[in-house]
């Protein structure tokens, strides 16, 4: 599968506000700056050369088609922060920030993190998001981000969420086919056995659906 040459952040962020039944009532939302703010934020970025990483359902987009997503994901560094006081906390905690630039919903994910910091040095690659380049995970990194994420929600009882990341990794393996065993290697510093292992659970799950996808396709079983 190719990847799509420009993804329309703006756009895409603007629509799933829109179609959100939640936000139907909300006669305080307005999606008619978000095309300027999701410019002004990744120009901020650049011009006080912030090291950043594009994450989440946007950068997913890059790769699959299909995701919904009301806000941006990038991991940086704590200090950095300090560099944009335009945006303004909600709330934080040991590994996340979630803030706001004007209607911009945005999603920090902080280095201090070990695996968060892996990924924004070794999973990195250069991508066309609202017509200029910029820095957004690889396959790879994304997957590592959604399994590392998946113990988690399960423990919260978060279903809806672990449906959708569930959903973004047999999009991904489906796609892309990575290797596997590389990525539980890096996923074993950063989780605990136990955790580890319902992970190569839920992958194998996934594996064994996309197989049955694949052989009504007509592929012959393997």
């Amino acid at each position: 599968m190719s990847r799509r040459e420009d993804v329309p952040v703006g756009e895409i962020i603007r629509n799933a506000i829109v179609f959100n039944i939640s936000h139907w009532r909300d006669e305080g939302m307005s999606t008619d700056n978000l095309f300027a703010e999701v410019e002004g934020l990744f120009t901020l970025l650049e011009e006080r050369q912030i090291r950043y990483l594009l994450v989440g359902g946007i950068a997913l987009l890059k790769y699959v088609e299909g995701r919904n997503t009301e806000d941006l994901d990038l991991i940086v560094a704590l200090g950095s922060l300090r560099s944009l006081p335009e945006i303004e906390v909600t709330s934080e905690n040991e590994d996340f920030v979630h803030g706001t630039l004007g209607d911009l919903k945005v999603d920090l994910l902080l280095t201090r993190n070990p695996l968060f910091d892996k990924v924004q040095r070794e999973h990195r690659t250069m991508a066309r998001f609202a017509g200029r380049d910029i820095p957004c995970a690889t396959v790879e990194g994304l997957l590592l981000l959604k399994l590392y994420a998946l113990p988690s929600l399960y423990r919260q009882g978060n279903f809806a969420r672990v449906n959708l990341y569930e959903g973004d990794v047999a999009a991904l393996l489906q796609a892309y086919q990575p290797p596997l065993e590389p990525l539980f290697a890096e996923l074993a510093a950063h989780l605990s056995a136990g955790d580890l292992r319902s992970i190569r659970e839920i992958v194998q799950e996934i594996e064994t659906r996309l197989a049955r996808f694949r052989r009504g396709l007509g592929e012959p079983a393997s």
